[in-house]
């Protein structure tokens, strides 16, 4: 008699750290392109000087905490971060603010909390706030959107720029605000700078972060239902103010979708597994209340987009969320 040995059904395995921070960093390459095509080589050299010094101060962090350096520099989250930072960043931001914002989000919103899949707090969010209420003035300093009365700065300018000690100056001369701050305090500008919907070069940026989102979500890299509700949220909270007042500030769900960080923050930073709700009903909440959070900032607040602050409340909730929407044990009442 033969007896034959059968196990029980098991789940499909999942990607791996290394693999899924791959995929992130993949699906941010076309943005990062385009980014480069419309407003010069600023983000290139930042990413360059964001991913440097994260992997420094992950290293120095792994030293001091006694863990191994090269198992876990190889999973790429420090890359992760520092690329989302960077691209948070202004192109021509004075160099020693993004290592300050790096260290900050490595040392300690992740290593102090107890490294990858300990922090509460969404790391890159961490540095991007820290330099926001720090330096205002910097943080606000954008290349223009109609680059037909200048020109961009060119490699080794932008390098200058950005590693020289005295930079007031020519940031003053070469940036401006976001189509969002023209948005909000000056409307009348507004039909020179949208292109199409949201800015040129900032919509198509926005649709190379959609595209490369729904890429993570058709590969299983990120859960469709945080994307979906903050993008819905977003798109019917400016729907209803479009539809219940005649002030134009409040016009075009499309502009509030293009513009800004929306589409970033949709698909590459609410997304965070560990600083995201962990249940399914839990995301739905979670993601609405950063879109509700975020317009609300934007439209109302003192900066001109809120997601930075808006996830990082919802940071906050995300354990209490994940409480109360436990879902039914089976077996149980």
């Amino acid at each position: 008699m033969t007896t034959v040995l059968r196990h029980s059904p098991l789940a499909a395995p999942s990607a791996s750290v290394s693999q899924t921070m791959r995929r992130v960093l993949l699906a941010l390459s076309p943005g990062i392109v385009l980014y480069t095509a419309f407003f010069g080589w600023g983000l290139l050299i930042q990413l360059l000087l964001a991913s440097v010094s994260a992997l420094g101060f992950e290293a120095l962090m792994l030293k001091l905490r006694g863990r191994p350096i090269g198992l876990h520099l190889s999973d790429y989250s420090a890359l992760v971060t520092a690329w989302l930072l960077a691209i948070c960043l202004p192109p021509l931001l004075p160099w020693w603010m993004t290592v300050l914002a790096v260290g900050f989000a490595i040392v300690i919103a992740k290593h102090l909390y107890g490294g990858l899949g300990f922090n509460p707090f969404n790391p890159a969010m961490i540095g991007y706030a820290v330099l926001l209420v720090s330096f205002p003035r910097e943080m606000t300093q954008w290349l223009p959107q109609d680059t037909s009365s200048y020109t961009l700065p060119g490699f080794t300018e932008t390098l200058s720029i950005i590693f020289q000690s005295s930079v007031t100056s020519h940031l003053d001369g070469l940036s401006t605000a976001t189509p969002l701050d023209h948005y909000k305090h000056n409307v009348t500008v507004l039909p020179e700078l949208t292109g199409i919907m949201a800015g040129r070069g900032w919509e198509w940026i926005s649709l190379a972060w959609l595209g490369g989102g729904l890429w993570l979500a058709f590969k299983g890299t990120l859960d469709w239902r945080i994307p979906l509700s903050l993008l819905l949220t977003v798109a019917l909270f400016s729907l209803g103010l479009m539809l219940g007042t005649d002030n134009p500030a409040w016009q075009n769900p499309l502009f509030h979708l293009l513009s800004g960080g929306t589409m970033l923050a949709a698909f590459f930073i609410a997304t965070d597994p560990v600083t995201a709700s962990t249940t399914q009903a839990g995301r739905w909440i979670y993601a609405a209340g950063i879109g509700l959070f975020a317009m609300i900032i934007r439209l109302w607040g003192g900066y001109p987009d809120g997601f930075a602050f808006a996830v990082l409340l919802m940071n906050l909730t995300a354990p209490l969320i994940d409480y109360l929407t436990i879902p039914r044990a089976y077996g149980h009442k």
